[in-house]
């Protein structure tokens, strides 16, 4: 027999899932540190001049770009525990949730993380850096004046797909237990045993729609106001 469906039911759930957001904000400024983090180290090696880095580098950045989410999530929070016991004997199944969460996003980040810097940073001009460079500049100050705001600039727009990728990638959390924003919605399902099953995802899609919305704005406004000056061929 079809439920039948209640579209005010959709304004009445939104006040409740907001709250979530919460959860979910720290889940995503968690995993973009962890990602920037580990993402620099890849793109670090896949700029340098030897062979052995770049191949390393590229190797684990395919393996996360190849590997699904839903899979990644699994593997580190049902297989890190195993590992730190069977190396460490340390018993860490009692660790929150979110930090499996972060780290199993973060990774996958890091890929795109890594290609974005690498993108950003070669397309300055090398002559840029080398006229720094004679004009006095160390080579950190060549990279923070010069080379590193015109490459944060290039960046932005891949930056903020990321960011919007990461906001629905993030949505699988619940499958581990989290309760955020996605985690309430599908908790409320059950309490009502299925009921209110359309109006709850209703909801969450308005939600993820005006985060989306919201991230593309800001994205927008950050790019033209760093691109503010800078000629573009």
């Amino acid at each position: 027999m079809d439920r039948p469906f209640y579209p005010e039911k959709i304004l009445e759930l939104i006040p409740v899932l907001l709250p979530y957001l919460l959860v979910t904000f720290r889940i995503i400024a968690g995993t973009v540190l962890t990602g920037l983090f580990i993402g620099f180290f890849l793109a670090k090696g896949m700029l340098s001049s030897h062979n052995a880095p770049r191949k390393i580098s590229s190797l684990i950045i395919n393996a996360f770009r190849c590997t699904p989410s839903i899979v990644m999530l699994f593997v580190v929070f049902y297989g890190l525990p195993n590992l730190f016991w069977a190396i460490f004997k340390v018993d860490i199944n009692g660790w929150a949730k979110s930090f499996y969460v972060i780290l199993a996003l973060g990774l996958l980040f890091s890929a795109s993380a890594a290609e974005i810097m690498r993108a950003s940073y070669l397309s300055v001009p090398k002559g840029q850096r080398e006229a720094a460079l004679t004009s006095g500049l160390t080579e950190f100050q060549a990279f923070r004046l010069i080379i590193f705001p015109q490459a944060f600039a290039v960046s932005l727009p891949n930056l903020g797909n990321s960011l919007i990728a990461l906001l629905k990638e993030g949505s699988l959390a619940y499958t581990i237990g989290l309760v955020d924003v996605m985690g309430k919605g599908n908790l409320f399902i059950s309490m009502n045993f299925g009921a209110y099953a359309v109006e709850t995802y209703t909801a969450l899609a308005f939600i993820y729609w005006m985060l989306t919305i919201s991230i593309e704005q800001i994205f927008g406004r950050l790019e033209k106001h760093f691109s503010h000056g800078r000629k573009t061929f």
